[in-house]
């Protein structure tokens, strides 16, 4: 069977792709914490409601400023509101054009190309002041795997797809790896900024900081990315971050309290937040049959099984290896809640795990939940004869199997 894996539709890939999770923080958050490290960038205000907006507006001190949708998605500016509004950027000229635009934010979803077709909530806008730029500017701070470790990538063609522009033109990226201890030394750093272009040393040094500095949030604040797109030169001179995108591993959220209590989980799928409140891996996908798997390894496996056999999975769950039965039956109330699930497919292998806790999770889901859709199990391993007797005994209607090809098979044509 394993040898018609490759040919089934790569869902699973897809699903480990968002395994690893790292918290991402609004636009108006990446701005203070860039300036908390002495890095430039256009001033800026978060507003909650249209009113403040419009108080923010009355005391910028300057007429002109953009008004900035703060949804966690790229393509604000080109997405539209689920109100009519077009853009979640807009130029605004007075106090009262900037409430305006709040109104028709604050509360509506917006709608980009990496939201999907349901958007994300708006909580909040970001005025920021106006600056001409000269030129533009990429700049980047991440994990390389070449290399492995930090590295600087730059390019002097900022404002746009930094992956396009490697593609049609790879020695416009210049990586730099950085020293983990030590960090980007000046000299390091000038070096750079005079490979981007900055002519004069004024302009040099004060890219340079920007540089040096972004390694410091990165190594200090546990990031796994910094991304400045664009770094720009205005026509008065300055050297200023304009846009910045940060994630940060969520393994460190116990030593980087103030940077977590930046989350916004109006931002996140509901699901997945209820899932890891319980400690489980779990990814919301399109598909009509549920998944409860254990390994990351098996689950990808399972749902290309599925997918081989013309099903679409409908999440990405790996319950690990220390699950309980109360720990199952969280998982099963995670996938009922999915209106589109239409069978659930339970693939087990019991090496830590034992097959017997997840039989008796099951049971005990099916009875208290009320369990009315088709329930496929197939349970291999440690306490698998327990755990096959528990449920023949239990009476209830769940469809054991020994294969897992015929059981996604049977999974695949209840899920009707």
């Amino acid at each position: 069977m394993f040898r018609y894996i490759s040919k089934a539709k790569p869902l699973a890939r897809a699903a480990t792709a968002s395994q690893k999770r790292c918290l991402s923080i609004h636009e108006y958050q990446s701005m203070k914490l860039l300036n908390s490290y002495g890095i430039p960038t256009p001033k800026s205000v978060a507003a909650h409601t249209p009113e403040e907006a419009f108080e923010v507006a009355s005391n910028f001190g300057k007429d002109g400023l953009v008004i900035k949708a703060q949804v966690l998605a790229g393509g604000r500016g080109k997405g539209h509101f689920d109100t009519g509004l077009q853009g979640g950027v807009h130029m605004v000229n007075s106090p009262a054009e900037a409430k305006e635009y709040a109104s028709k934010m604050i509360g509506s979803k917006l709608i980009t190309k990496q939201t999907g077709a349901g958007g994300r909530v708006c909580n909040a806008v970001m005025l920021a002041e106006r600056r001409q730029t000269a030129h533009e500017y990429y700049v980047a701070v991440l994990n390389d795997r070449a290399t492995q470790g930090v590295v600087l990538v730059a390019s002097a063609q900022g404002g746009m797809n930094i992956e396009e522009v490697a593609a049609k033109d790879p020695s416009a990226i210049i990586t730099t790896p950085i020293d983990f201890n030590n960090g980007l030394s000046k000299p390091e750093a000038i070096e750079v900024a005079k490979k981007l272009g900055f002519s004069d040393a004024q302009t040099q040094n004060e890219a340079a900081d920007i540089f040096i500095n972004l390694y410091r949030i990165f190594k200090e604040k546990d990031a796994t990315q910094i991304e400045i797109n664009p770094m720009a030169l205005t026509t008065d001179g300055a050297v200023l971050c304009m846009d910045a995108k940060f994630g940060f591993d969520d393994n460190a959220s116990f030593r980087q309290k103030d940077v977590f209590a930046l989350r916004d989980i109006s931002q996140e799928e509901p699901s997945e937040v209820e899932a890891q409140k319980a400690d489980l891996n779990f990814i919301k996908l399109d598909g009509n049959i549920g998944c409860l798997v254990n390994g990351a390894g098996l689950a990808m496996a399972t749902m290309d099984v599925l997918s081989l056999h013309g099903g679409n999975p409908a999440n990405f769950l790996d319950v690990g290896g220390g699950a309980t039965p109360e720990t199952v039956k969280k998982a099963f109330e995670i996938l009922l809640a999915d209106p589109k699930v239409k069978s659930i497919f339970i693939n087990i292998f019991g090496g830590i795990m034992r097959c017997d806790y997840i039989a008796e999770g099951v049971i005990k889901a099916t009875k208290e939940l009320g369990l009315t859709i088709p329930l496929v199990v197939r349970l291999k391993g440690t306490k698998e004869a327990e755990a096959k007797q528990m449920i023949k005994d239990s009476g209830l209607k769940i469809i054991a199997f020994d294969g897992l090809d015929e059981a996604a098979e049977k999974a695949v044509s209840l899920a009707v």
